[in-house]
């Protein structure tokens, strides 16, 4: 029950994680203008992220200009873009493994110990793709940061932490946390099923006591070996025969004619006795 429940509180937070890289992932607000010092302005408000640049005016326009080339891009950047998508790619990879793991689905029910252990890889995926995710995201913030306390830099060219950096660091610590949930509940279900095996766990009543309920087991049955089991029935049926013998040999001794005790047989005189009572 307890690995269960671990593996339901592990599959969400995994599937909450990947949406939320997702969404950061795709979003250009990773990095603001920051409007400090001399930079008064505010009508004109720019974003970057990882795939665009944006541009907010204070009339309401909202203009977005992809970057041309992928090979003129930074090298972090570029870093960055390949993190976050090959960890929603691992993220997609943990749900479906975790879909076929999870005791609540019907996938590898018989596969014993094979079905526990695919979530418990799961976890191990969700737990990867979180790390990648948090190397861009604090690579980034980390960037942002220097550069806003930097003296050479002008006030108009500073940015400021954006909305998808704290929800890249939340989403990814909840992956990195589901995949640990998952990770454990693997543990938890190993443990309980090699404890009913060495017969910490009693999966059946013992015998004589009675379950409560329609059709339940009150007792149990006993195996014996098959060759002691037949010695035991010859010798029990020769037994049987040989009581039966010795009854029948008794009843026909007390049934015969002249035999002593039976009915309807002369008692033996005494010697020097005549039946009439005369010597």
């Amino acid at each position: 029950m307890a690995s269960l429940a671990l593996e339901l509180m592990g599959f969400f937070l995994g599937l909450l994680g990947m949406m939320g890289t997702l969404v950061a992932t795709v979003l250009p607000y990773w990095q603001i203008s920051a409007h400090i010092g001399s930079n008064i302005v505010t009508v004109v408000a720019n974003m970057r992220g990882l795939w665009m640049e944006c541009v907010y005016q204070s009339t309401g326009a909202f203009q977005c200009e992809t970057y041309n080339s992928m090979l003129a891009l930074p090298a972090d950047l570029q870093a960055s873009r390949a993190l976050m998508v090959i960890s929603i790619v691992l993220s997609v990879l943990a749900i479906g493994m975790a879909s076929l793991g999870m005791q609540c689905t019907l996938c590898l029910e018989n596969a014993g110990t094979v079905k526990s252990r695919v979530a418990g890889a799961s976890g191990v995926l969700f737990l990867a793709a979180g790390f990648l995710s948090l190397i861009p995201v604090s690579w980034t913030t980390h960037e942002v940061v220097q550069t806003f306390y930097s003296p050479n830099i002008p006030a108009g060219m500073k940015y400021e932490i954006g909305e998808c950096l704290y929800l890249g660091l939340t989403s990814a610590l909840i992956s990195m946390l589901g995949g640990g949930l998952l990770s454990v509940s693997c543990w938890v279900e190993e443990e309980g099923g090699r404890g009913r095996r060495h017969g910490l766990g009693y999966p059946y009543p013992p015998v004589g006591v009675g379950m409560s309920g329609t059709g339940a087991r009150t007792t149990s049955q006993t195996y014996r070996h098959p060759t002691l089991q037949m010695g035991a029935v010859n010798t029990a049926s020769r037994t049987q025969t040989m009581v039966r013998s010795t009854s029948t040999s008794e009843s026909s001794a007390q049934g015969a004619p002249g035999a002593p005790g039976a009915p309807g047989a002369k008692k033996p005189t005494a010697a020097g006795y005549d039946i009439t009572g005369y010597v």
